[in-house]
């Protein structure tokens, strides 16, 4: 999937190591999915905190001069695709910014829903803001705190914040982890367990970032935990009351790498487990099964192994395709697609396809998809979804178009397949997705699946009111 939903943004800390720096840098590497617009890497040598922020992907902003300038033992860094905010190097991460406790960096994964509230409250109260994002929120309310440790200062900041957090502060002498009570973004910590840097710390949003550094998975942030890593080691603080889970169930189904673990599973066996029940439920008559590259691979595989029908690549993924291309005056028809994909035509040719994707969002880019395979010579073409309908957008950190934009909010499954021009369409069932849990959906949020907001606005006029909905049925 392509062209869709823009990723959301990557965190990634390290404490205790000489090159704190560039471990982060390769984790930053190792998430670049999670956001390709910015980029940022602050590090403390324990007299200051010195920055690197720029617009751009981390192998193109992060020279080997620029790591050498990052010096200390501890540091964060941070991927941004602008969820919220503008796209502009004001709102690139991580922030940094000096208060009367000494200088504090931070860095953001999530959306806060009740962000415009509280900025108007700050802002009526004098504070004054310098970028859009809703990161910076977090930063007044900590400035503003009538606490007196930076820990009763942040613990009354997040206490005020609704929606999904995961962040990393970074001061002089010490790197703080902290996740929202509901869970909503991932976040892990490692360890290096072997050789001269044994014991230091790493937190990052996915496990693949430790395996590129060689750290040790150890456990995730706990959902309203808040993670102190500093000269006494790892302390853990819980200062929040228990909250519903309701961890992102789309990380499994697009964002998070295949090769991660995410809440106790390997995305990869999630995603051939997906592929496998929407065989079981939606099977079709075919000679070959082929996946809209690179997410929709895995779910293929399931699909293939549990139909039986041989799996072939019949559209080939161009991957050195930069963020901007200068269009042809002359018209190419589908050249947004043609740019990243080509259908193979040795393989489709008078053949039967069922082509697996991870998801329909607008419609447009299966439509563009499905003539692609035709012109190539396809004689049918199945279209077969790893994930129910999306009928509603995200307000937790991922840019999901408007409710109106989204085609399945408003057409039937039978519109859809007509508008994308496929000769069948299915969709993965609500219960299917929940399968390889053993059918439990408590513990995670499918907003954009069902519609059911653990955390929720609405507006009234000019008044937006918070609900905290227990979900228990879901």
């Amino acid at each position: 999937m392509f062209d869709k939903f823009h990723e959301e943004c990557a965190v990634m800390g390290v404490y205790g190591h000489p090159e704190a720096a560039n471990m982060v840098y390769l984790g930053l590497y190792a998430l670049q999915h999670r956001g390709q617009e910015s980029c940022g890497i602050v590090s403390s040598d324990g007299k200051g905190l010195i920055s690197h922020r720029q617009m751009g992907l981390v192998a193109d902003v992060f020279r080997e001069d620029v790591i050498k300038r990052l010096e200390g033992s501890r540091a964060i860094g941070h991927n941004r695709y602008s969820t919220t905010g503008q796209s502009h190097l004001k709102n690139a991460q991580p922030f940094v910014v000096e208060y009367s406790q000494g200088p504090i960096a931070i860095s953001h994964n999530g959306n806060l829903v009740n962000a415009e509230v509280l900025r108007k409250e700050l802002e009526d109260s004098g504070s004054i803001f310098q970028s859009t994002s809703d990161t910076e929120v977090i930063i007044h309310l900590i400035a503003t705190s009538k606490e007196s440790t930076l820990m009763g200062r942040i613990v009354e900041a997040l206490s005020r914040a609704r929606g999904a957090y995961s962040l990393l502060f970074l001061t002089l002498d010490r790197m703080i982890a902290a996740r929202d009570p509901m869970g909503f973004r991932p976040l892990v910590v490692g360890r290096f367990n072997s050789g001269p840097n044994e014991g230091a710390y790493v937190v990052a949003s996915e496990t693949c970032a430790l395996d590129l550094i060689e750290a040790t998975y150890e456990r995730e942030v706990e959902p309203g935990e808040i993670i102190t890593f500093s000269a006494n080691g790892m302390e853990s603080l819980k200062p929040f009351p228990p909250a519903p889970q309701a961890k992102c169930i789309f990380e499994y189904v697009y964002f998070s790498r295949p090769d991660s673990n995410l809440y106790g599973h390997n995305v990869y066996q999630v995603r051939k487990a997906l592929g496998r029940q929407l065989a079981r439920e939606s099977a079709v008559n075919a000679d070959l099964v082929t996946p809209v590259p690179d997410s929709g691979v895995p779910a293929a595989m399931g699909f293939a192994e549990e139909s039986g029908i041989p799996l072939e690549f019949g559209l080939i993924r161009n991957h050195y395709v930069g963020r901007t291309f200068i269009e042809p005056q002359q018209s190419i028809r589908h050249f947004g697609v043609k740019i990243k994909l080509n259908a193979q035509r040795e393989v489709l040719q008078g053949k039967r396809v069922v082509v697996v994707d991870d998801s329909i969002v607008r419609g447009t880019t299966s439509r563009k998809i499905i003539r692609m395979l035709r012109d190539a010579g396809a004689k049918e073409v199945h279209m077969r979804i790893s994930s129910p309908a999306t009928i509603s957008p995200c307000y937790y950190g991922i840019d999901t178009p408007t409710r109106s934009e989204l085609i399945a909010s408003s057409s039937s499954v039978e519109e859809i397949r007509r508008f994308i021009e496929a000769d069948t369409l299915a969709y993965l069932s609500r219960e299917g997705m929940y399968t390889y849990f053993n059918g439990q959906s408590r513990g995670f949020c499918d907003a954009c699946f069902s519609g059911n907001y653990p955390v929720h606005f609405e507006d009234e006029g000019h008044t937006r009111q918070l609900h905290l909905f227990e979900a228990v049925s879901r």
